[in-house]
């Protein structure tokens, strides 16, 4: 066995702090010098860093209210092309139903050149009904209606026809009669009475109304939708009260596009929940003299 070494020769732990930490006044005035420069850098940046997040604060409260009239336009443009498109989604909904306003706007727009008709049927009933003016002149005016309401007219002697707006009443001339398709034309002692306007046609689910010359606010309407047109008729399931027959059949812009009937019946079966309408313009073809168009009564047939 070899003999132990003395403990003068064992190998000493390494001495860092002596590496690390100077020993000499120089250079501990260097690591102060070193640390102070590095919190200096320090302040600087984050100083720099601080002035630079003032001014863009600074900035941006200078524009705010620029931004705000900006953001404020937006949000006007977007509502206004919302409300757009809700019209839009509200559009076939619509067709379905009129609101109180529009039948309202409908009536008063309508309801001038609407009366209503009053007679007695074959058996001394009462027999009701409306008409509407589709002619008018210096000396008188004509009203189209229902040949059903004043059918014991067309015979001699026959009960005397009456119509009413309001409080007058006048007594009717019948003219001349359609039976085929449920028309039929009055005269009354009135000049230059307002005619509605006829329209150019109709389609296949637009709305229409039938505007009676009875009620409260010179005249009521039913509404319902065109289920088809054909040389037939239009065929549509407004409700049709006995008061009804022979009112105008008006679209939504108030112009008329047929004359309500409970009894034209051009298929060969009485109505039910659905009516047919004859055209407007199949007054032409008996009872007035109209343009070629077909679009305006301009007198009175043979």
């Amino acid at each position: 066995m070899s003999p132990e070494a003395p403990r003068s020769d064992r190998r000493r732990p390494p001495d860092w702090q002596g590496r690390v930490l100077p020993r000499s006044l120089l250079g501990i005035s260097a690591v102060i010098l070193a640390a102070g420069l590095g919190a200096a850098l320090s302040g600087a940046i984050l100083y720099a860093y601080y002035a630079y997040r003032l001014d863009r604060g600074v900035e941006y409260a200078e524009t705010f209210e620029e931004r705000l009239d900006t953001a404020l336009d937006i949000i006007a443009s977007e509502k206004d092309e919302a409300r757009a498109a809700v019209r839009a989604e509200l559009e076939p909904l619509q067709q379905l139903g009129a609101t109180g306003d529009t039948l309202d706007t409908l009536v008063e727009r309508v309801a001038p050149a609407t009366f209503f008709v009053t007679t007695l049927d074959e058996n001394g009933a009462p027999s009701v009904g409306s008409g509407f003016v589709v002619f008018s002149d210096a000396e008188q005016s004509f009203l189209l209606t229902s040949f059903t309401t004043v059918r014991a007219a067309t015979r001699r002697p026959g009960p005397e026809v009456r119509v009413r707006k309001g409080d007058e009443e006048l007594v009717a001339t019948l003219v001349s009669w359609e039976e085929g398709r449920d028309l039929a034309l009055l005269s009354i002692p009135r000049a230059d009475l307002e005619r509605l306007p006829w329209a150019g046609r109709t389609s296949t689910g637009e709305r229409v109304f039938s505007v009676s010359g009875l009620g409260g606010a010179g005249g009521s309407a039913s509404q319902g939708l065109v289920g088809d047109v054909s040389a037939a008729g239009i065929q549509h399931d407004t409700p049709v009260g006995v008061q009804f027959q022979g009112a105008p059949l008006v679209n939504a812009s108030g112009e008329v596009v047929g004359v309500t009937s409970r009894a034209y019946a051009p298929l060969g079966f009485p109505p039910d929940d659905v009516y047919f309408a004859p055209v407007i313009g199949d007054a032409c073809a008996e009872l007035l003299v109209c343009p070629s168009d077909r679009g305006e009564a301009s007198g009175v047939g043979g």
